[in-house]
């Protein structure tokens, strides 16, 4: 919490226009966001006015098809790009305001990615990469990694390593390293998208009774209406755009 309230007093007043604030105190808001790659010299938006909230403890699924702008909304919300113009804020940290650097800390500490391709480092064991992220910030996190790979049901395979794993085992231990240092907030880039229907049911209710378990804000990407019903509210991006912000029937 250190790094967080220094971040609120170094970033406070700076460019990024505050936005809106609800009464419930969201994790993440984000206010009039743009998004514009650039490709042979021409102009391509991503995403286009872009203003809402996510509160805590609530899981958000992005409903849309391929190239919608899923996938780039999750990224700008983790920090791992910046966008365009806009604002986004995670309690209250403007992380657009950011340096590169300190949004690579930021997410470090207060933020968990699922991949859909897992990245797992093949050379790690399972064990050691859960750990690694934690270990290059020089913390100790083997108690941790070591229960919540019981939770997911790995605790016979701490020296495993990934090749020797099925794809949902992968996707287990990638829900662990997410977890492991305790984020508020976990992102989820089509995390059954790699699985079979079957397995894919079995990932995803795992991590959603981990993440409901622990009063975590869940914002997940999906291409699947059955996925993105199970979510307390589902926005429909289409090309750029959050054209549809339903609550679950």
């Amino acid at each position: 919490m250190q790094f967080l309230s220094s971040l609120l007093s170094r970033h406070v007043g700076q460019t990024c226009e505050t936005p809106p604030r609800s009464a419930a105190h969201p994790v993440v808001s984000l206010y009039d966001l743009d998004k514009v790659f650039y490709e042979a010299g021409r102009a391509r938006k991503v995403l286009d006015n872009v203003t809402l909230s996510i509160d805590t403890g609530e899981f958000v699924a992005l409903l849309g098809h391929s190239g919608s702008g899923k996938s780039t909304l999750l990224n700008l919300i983790s920090g791992i790009e910046r966008p365009t113009s806009g604002c986004i804020s995670i309690q209250d940290v403007s992380i657009s305001n950011l340096g590169e650097r300190e949004r690579t800390l930021f997410r470090r500490d207060h933020i968990g990615f699922i991949f859909q391709f897992f990245n797992l480092i093949p050379t790690l064991t399972v064990l050691e990469n859960v750990t690694l992220p934690q270990e290059l910030a020089g913390r100790d996190s083997e108690s941790a990694a070591k229960t919540l790979l019981e939770q997911v049901g790995l605790a016979d395979r701490y020296d495993t390593f990934p090749d020797k794993l099925s794809g949902g085992e992968q996707q287990r231990v990638a829900i662990a390293r997410a977890l492991v240092h305790d984020p508020m907030l976990v992102l989820a880039d089509e995390p059954t998208g790699n699985l079979d229907e079957l397995m894919g049911k079995r990932v995803l209710e795992l991590l959603l009774r981990l993440t409901r378990d622990q009063g975590k804000s869940l914002i997940m990407a999906t291409h699947n209406p059955q996925i993105a019903r199970l979510a307390d509210r589902i926005l429909v991006v289409h090309d750029g755009c959050v054209e549809n912000d339903s609550p679950r029937e």
